[in-house]
């Protein structure tokens, strides 16, 4: 939709975000002016920007802030200047360039929207610094400062799903548009963002397939979307269906309890999938930019049912200065297949006492993710099984012993899924959140010999799923189904209780049951808080294990 724009962009391009939807005279807004005021005293909190200061001045027009935006960026040139004068690099360039984004964002709203009150030679000073970083984004091998190579490596540049890609795309565009650079410019244009439609093209359903944590990148994916079409005209949000996808995924990958979501790939911010501003952030930005009305009600719901009202930290003031719009209406359905990330969500309603189901089945592609290919988590009231990862110091152990998969072991070695791997699944709703559905979890393997076949159908619905395993197995290698537990499992013969939910092992007849706690499982690489992990062996072929609720139990009539 993009190609082509350049030769209609108007003579002088400039950051014209329209910001009429702020209300001046909400407790938002007075929440975000108290929080630069802060600032303006000389007592900034935590992670304040010189762009919080530029919105204030944009918003009211009152000197202060201007000059208080003016001054935080240039100690970021100055800074910058100094390591460059020494030999070195500044630290725009740090891991892998990732805050050259909100860095060159500080910068160029204050070029742009302060400009009364920034110097001239401050302006050719910033102008060069801001021009080195993103030249140096886009040209790795040859990147330098001051003279000196600076080479790195490229990652992410090339990416559009990756979360370091939305850096480099916020960069470019904010300090294009405050520059009127069109070599800027015409980089978006004509390549970066067809490439970033293409590629939310090939991800039917929404989402992310870096997860639920790095996932939310695409929080400033959809801000400069928005940004994109003030200044420039392109409706890049709805130039295909995956920002008003996103807004049903991230519903649906809500738990009943709505303080906090499923716990897929990658979790280095809070190993526990909470609710945070950044899901917050995301979902405003996609109901203000979405077309369509009914994900517009929809986003407006969760956004007064979910934990997080107010924003938790005040450098994310002013993101809820977007509005969540009335109460909303809750989707129709209650499951949603997503193939483009192959996740299965579905629960048996939208109370917060619901039973949730995720069911993962699809690429496997991002560094990111984990191998969860055919992982199941469950929740009502709290996690019944979940993977093991929430519970670790990183949030990143990404191996199938952490997840509730089968586990393949060949001479004591685990097999592992491999990147780069798509599996499938299909799926078919049944009433009141019940669903069948059926995954091909061999390529997972990418012909491995250890693992000839695994087929995983699973039927969930009135409180409990059902997991059907059918696999081959190569010569020497064992399978062994596990469920990671937030508490110890009871073993009784084939059954087991962790908590409220309830184990049956239905398959095989000669099965047997153990128990790992993970705590003790802790070293020097990973420390496990918590967690168990219930261990079904015996099967050659298969395994059929139910999970339930045990309603009694869980209310504490044991």
């Amino acid at each position: 939709m993009l190609m082509g724009l350049l030769a209609s962009l108007p003579a002088w391009a400039a950051i014209n975000i329209d910001l009429s939807y702020v209300d001046q005279n909400s407790a938002e807004f007075a929440r975000f002016k108290a929080y630069v005021d802060r600032a303006v005293a000389g007592n900034p909190d935590y992670g304040f920007s010189a762009a919080d200061a530029a919105y204030m001045y944009k918003l009211t027009g009152q000197p202060q802030y201007a000059t208080l935006a003016v001054n935080t960026v240039e100690a970021q040139v100055s800074a910058a200047e100094t390591a460059i004068a020494g030999g070195g690099r500044p630290d725009i360039s740090g891991d892998s360039y990732l805050d050259v984004g909100p860095m060159i964002e500080d910068l160029a709203l204050t070029y742009d929207w302060c400009a009364d009150h920034v110097s001239g030679s401050q302006r050719t000073r910033w102008a060069a610094y801001a021009e080195q970083a993103i030249w140096n984004v886009w040209h790795a091998d040859q990147a330098q400062w001051g003279g000196n190579a600076f080479p790195w490596s490229g990652w992410g540049v090339d990416d559009p799903a990756n979360n370091y890609h939305y850096s480099f795309l916020r960069a470019t565009q904010y300090w294009g548009l405050a520059s009127n650079n069109a070599t800027w410019l015409g980089l978006l244009a004509n390549t970066k963002w067809p490439e970033q439609e293409a590629y939310t093209a090939s991800i039917p359903g929404g989402g992310s397939q870096e997860g639920t944590a790095y996932g939310l990148s695409h929080r400033e994916l959809f801000t400069l979307y928005r940004v994109w079409h003030d200044a420039m005209g392109g409706d890049i949000a709805n130039a295909n269906a995956h920002l008003t996808d996103s807004i049903q995924w991230w519903i649906h990958a809500t738990v009943p309890t709505r303080d906090r979501v499923a716990a897929i790939g990658d979790q280095a911010r809070v190993s526990e999938p909470v609710i945070y501003d950044y899901h917050r952030h995301l979902m405003l930005e996609a109901r203000y930019l979405t077309d369509n009305a009914a994900a517009r009600e929809n986003a407006s719901w969760w956004l007064h049912a979910i934990s997080d009202q107010d924003m938790q930290s005040s450098f994310n003031y002013r993101h809820n200065l977007l509005p969540a719009g009335d109460a909303g209406t809750p989707p129709a359905a209650l499951t949603y297949y997503a193939s483009g990330t192959g996740q299965l969500f579905s629960r048996t309603g939208w109370d917060t006492g619901a039973m949730w189901l995720n069911f993962s089945a699809g690429p496997y592609v991002q560094s990111h993710a984990h191998q969860d290919q055919g992982a199941f988590t469950l929740f009502e009231d709290d996690w019944l099984a979940v993977t093991e990862n929430i519970w670790t110091h990183s949030g990143i152990q990404q191996g199938t012993d952490t997840n509730n998969v089968l586990r393949f072991e060949n001479a004591g070695q685990i097999i592992p899924q491999r990147e780069g791997t798509t599996s499938t699944m299909t799926v078919t709703p049944g009433v009141n959140g019940a669903v069948h559905a059926v995954a091909n979890l061999t390529p997972a393997y990418a012909g491995d010999p250890a693992v000839t076949s695994w087929q995983r159908t699973i039927d969930f619905g009135g409180h409990k799923l059902t997991v059907n395993d059918a696999f081959a197995l190569g010569n020497g290698t064992t399978a062994t189904f596990q469920v990671d537990t937030p508490v110890q499992p009871v073993i009784s013969g084939k059954t087991a209780r962790a908590g409220a939910l309830l184990i049956r092992v239905l398959a095989p007849a000669n099965a047997t049951l153990s128990a790992l706690d993970w705590t003790t499982q802790s070293d020097a690489n990973e420390t496990y808080y918590s967690g168990w992990r219930l261990d079904v062996a015996g099967g050659t072929s298969g395994y059929v294990v139910e999970l339930s609720v045990d309603t009694i139990f869980a209310n504490g009539f044991d």
